[in-house]
């Protein structure tokens, strides 16, 4: 979908001041360490963005084949418009009346199934699944989170506690007793393969251990306050749960009392192509689902969408919510702008077939190239597992970082690795993804993964003939040192004489 026209180079715009040697000086010394850059060895300045497309400060252009953020394109004109208008008119919180903030929750909840119909507006991810955890605990009157490993929902406390992305690195806070992690449902390389369990419902397979906490909870007596997981896992490697999965998952928790949050912040807003949320390609309708990052297209602004049920017995409390920024005429303008444009510009059906496409490009790519492990994803969600050994599933994550790398490098194409070895390639563009682009990336991706076979062959084939070579070195010092016995031999037999 092309841009009305490109932002301006302009001074107005953005002016450049600093070197980036002067940006990376001031970054060492006044910006936490803990707080990470990519391309950490050679980082990248990137001083403009249009649609799909970013750019340094040597004017340099980037395909952008990992912002799930700027979702419908890095400055969408229609986007900027609607948060400037706004901005220039009011800005204030949501105990004053306002129009976008009603009108903002009304288009939300319409692309929602029944019930889910109250809104409460956050400013992030981590402030929606902190709030979602808040509201099944009242609810329910109970503690225990169950999670799943891998996961990531934020960086507050309690979505720390419920994120094993996170606490199981090695600095780690230790998870709390109330927090209970059943298995990842990755069938390719997670506990119930594919490959282990041919003919099996590995959706089945994966729900169990969830039953089997619920019933353990039940027996002491408590149940569980909430499920919670990403639609679609991404940071634990662009996992797509086996059919039936959440359908039997949700049964389990709903049984003991529990509710289910729907974790979107990363995948909703049409990213599946099928359908609007992630969640609704298992059949499913969650208790509460968090929203957040494509919502404001590179905007702070997130929303917490429940029922009636839940958001009156939080109200109920007497304990009233406020949240300063929360819902401001600002964010919500911009999130009236961003559910237009997908709406008028297609972009859910562009990633329904844009996703078609890169799938099955890609499926192509694996049987050309042995590296590559496995392929899987919907919509402009992707991942591409890179493996040693495809027959043993052994992780490569050498491999993974230098495809980023060279992708980066060589091709000006951003890519980014995840999961549990961090050796999956992640696709995640923005919605206004072209073919072309997707051509782009192919090709770029192909010219890296044939280097990388010639480089391991090359090795191979060196090391084959340095253990040849060290074979004849040894066969003759051997040979040698028999020679050499022999005389020895012979000289005492001469001198005993």
């Amino acid at each position: 979908m092309p841009f009305a026209q490109e932002q301006s180079k302009s001074s107005t715009v953005a002016s450049e001041q600093l070197s980036k040697t002067e940006t990376i000086k001031l970054r060492n010394k006044h910006i936490g360490q803990a707080c990470q850059l990519f391309y950490r060895s050679d980082p990248l300045k990137i001083v403009r963005g249009q649609g799909q497309y970013m750019f340094d400060e040597e004017g340099t252009r980037y395909l952008d084949c990992i912002n799930n953020v700027a979702h419908v394109g890095h400055c969408h004109p229609e986007v900027v418009r609607a948060g400037a208008l706004q901005m220039a008119t009011i800005s204030t919180n949501n105990r004053f009346l306002h129009d976008e903030l009603v009108q903002c929750a009304q288009t939300l909840t319409s692309k929602m199934p029944e019930p889910l119909s109250v809104c409460f507006f956050v400013n992030s991810g981590s402030e929606a699944n902190d709030l979602a955890l808040r509201l099944a605990r009242n609810f329910t009157k109970r503690q225990d989170v169950i999670t799943l490993d891998h996961a990531y929902h934020g960086h507050l406390q309690a979505v720390m506690e419920v994120s094993p992305y996170k606490f199981n690195q090695p600095g780690g806070e230790k998870k709390p007793d109330y927090v209970h992690v059943a298995p990842c449902p990755d069938t390719y390389g997670g506990q119930f393969t594919d490959k282990m369990y041919p003919n099996a419902d590995l959706g089945a397979l994966y729900a169990q251990p969830i039953e089997e906490i619920c019933q353990r909870q039940l027996a002491k007596g408590q149940g569980v306050a909430a499920f919670i997981a990403e639609s679609l896992q991404s940071c634990g490697g662009q996992i797509l749960p086996p059919p039936g999965y959440f359908r039997a998952v949700y049964d389990a928790v709903r049984s003991s009392g529990g509710l289910c949050i729907a974790d979107e912040v990363q995948v909703g807003f049409g990213r599946v192509g099928t359908h609007y949320w992630a969640f609704e390609t298992q059949g499913v309708v969650p208790d509460i689902v968090c929203v957040a990052k494509p919502m404001g297209n590179g905007h702070p602004v997130g929303a917490v969408v429940t029922t009636p049920e839940i958001a009156q017995a939080f109200h109920a409390t007497g304990v009233a919510y406020f949240n300063t920024y929360g819902g401001n005429p600002v964010s919500c303008a911009i999130a009236n702008a961003v559910m237009r444009v997908i709406d008028q510009e297609g972009l859910q059906q562009n990633a329904l077939q844009l996703g078609d496409y890169l799938l099955r490009e890609c499926s192509h790519l694996k049987q050309e190239f042995e590296c590559i492990g496995d392929v899987r994803g919907v919509g402009l969600f992707v991942g591409i597992e890179l493996v040693k050994d495809r027959e043993g599933r052994i992780p490569d994550t050498k491999s993974a970082r230098w495809v980023v790398n060279r992708m980066k490098q060589l091709h000006q194409v951003l890519v980014s690795s995840d999961g549990p070895n961090d050796n999956v390639i992640k696709l995640k563009p923005p919605m206004c993804f072209s073919r072309e682009n997707a051509d782009e990336f192919l090709l770029a991706f192909r010219e890296c993964l044939a280097t990388l076979t010639q480089d391991k062959m090359a090795t191979e084939a060196a090391t084959a003939a340095a253990t040849t070579t060290h074979g004849v070195i040894a066969t003759a010092a051997e040979t040698l040192a028999n020679k050499t016995k022999l005389f020895e031999r012979q000289d005492r037999l001469i001198k005993s004489v």
